[in-house]
């Protein structure tokens, strides 16, 4: 684990109001200590912190090269969690993730013992989940939703708070196989690493450069992390803002009444009610962090693009047209008006 300079009490200790007022500080905190490691990225890092307060799994585009990996790494590093990473490849099978059952001598005799697999940490780190076909994609289905593995009949559940980020590359490289769509419906948050700016690059190359590293310090644990999620489900929210959200993801399934002509015309499959409940339960995390104890429209137009962009397939004609699903879902923002 990192360094700690935390002195904060346990979270059992807490009451509701002092856990709210941390949650507010959070944000400035965590940007200090990933700062020390990666460079830029803000609204990446705001978005997955959004997702780690609020329960959320995060499946995490981007081109290799991009620090996926490290920033992952840096941010359980912060709230110290056990951490493991899980190299995905085309011959990787379920047991290698999550465990099997090895005949073992004991002082009673031969038996079967249980072996845990990688998964049975706090934050597991899926790393080019899409280079490893869908039979071994899927072994995490069940991890996901449940937060417990089965294996050979046996169930077992897996530390809390437990967190699955996955990172995937673009879709158009060569070895890579689409998520089925049941799974990308399990990630709260589509997080897309972009290319850094010159200036930004420039401080990358000369940091990585000349072998001086910062230490990364132990800012909050994962019981604090659980207070965290708890009080945010207590956030209170106005049932127009919920009712906008429920819009949102409705208004992108085509052939349904009151769904906009464009994603008739150009979407083959929209959100379901995952996404109406991410949207809320973002919502609710984003106005904690920025100090508020309320939920606005803007905090759900903020996270609409993350919550919805893996669950909207477009068609061959939206293809064909240069459309994508970030400007399908400007027209739905559009199309429900302020």
């Amino acid at each position: 684990m990192s360094d700690s300079t935390d002195s904060s009490p346990p979270a059992a200790a807490l009451s509701d109001q002092e856990v709210v007022e941390m949650v507010a500080g959070i944000r400035a905190r965590l940007f200090a200590e990933v700062g020390k490691v990666i460079v830029g990225q803000q609204e990446v890092v705001d978005q997955m912190l959004i997702a780690l307060i609020a329960g959320g799994h995060c499946l995490i585009t981007g081109a290799p090269g991009l620090a996926k990996t490290l920033l992952v790494k840096t941010v359980a590093d912060v709230f110290d969690l056990s951490f493991n990473r899980i190299q995905f490849t085309p011959d990787l099978m379920p047991s290698d993730i999550t465990g099997t059952e090895i005949l073992e001598d004991t002082d009673q005799g031969r038996r079967m013992v249980f072996n845990k697999g990688p998964i049975f940490a706090h934050m597991i780190l899926a790393d080019e989940i899409n280079r490893t076909p869908p039979k071994t994609q899927a072994s995490l289905l069940e991890a996901m939703q449940e937060h417990q593995v089965t294996v050979a009949g046996n169930t077992m559940h897996l530390p809390e708070p437990f967190f699955v980020l996955a990172t995937q590359n673009p879709i158009e490289m060569e070895g890579t196989y689409p998520l089925p769509e049941a799974q990308l419906d399990r990630f709260m948050l589509n997080i897309v690493i972009d290319y850094l700016s010159e200036d930004e690059e420039v401080a990358v190359v000369t940091r990585t450069t000349s072998g001086k590293k910062e230490p990364v310090l132990r800012l909050f644990t994962g019981d604090q992390l659980q207070a965290f999620q708890k009080v945010v489900k207590k956030v209170p929210i106005a049932e127009d803002v919920a009712r906008y959200a429920v819009k949102l993801a409705a208004s992108s399934r085509p052939n349904r009444p009151g769904t906009p002509d464009f994603v008739n015309e150009w979407v083959s499959w929209g959100a379901g009610t995952r996404a109406s409940q991410n949207l809320v339960l973002g919502a609710k995390t984003r106005a904690l962090i920025q100090g508020r104890a309320h939920v606005t429209l803007d905090d759900i137009r903020t996270l609409a693009l993350p919550v919805l962009r893996h669950r909207i397939l477009i068609n061959y004609r939206a293809e064909a047209e240069g459309v994508n699903v970030a400007k399908v879902i400007g027209r739905l923002i559009e199309s429900l008006g302020k």
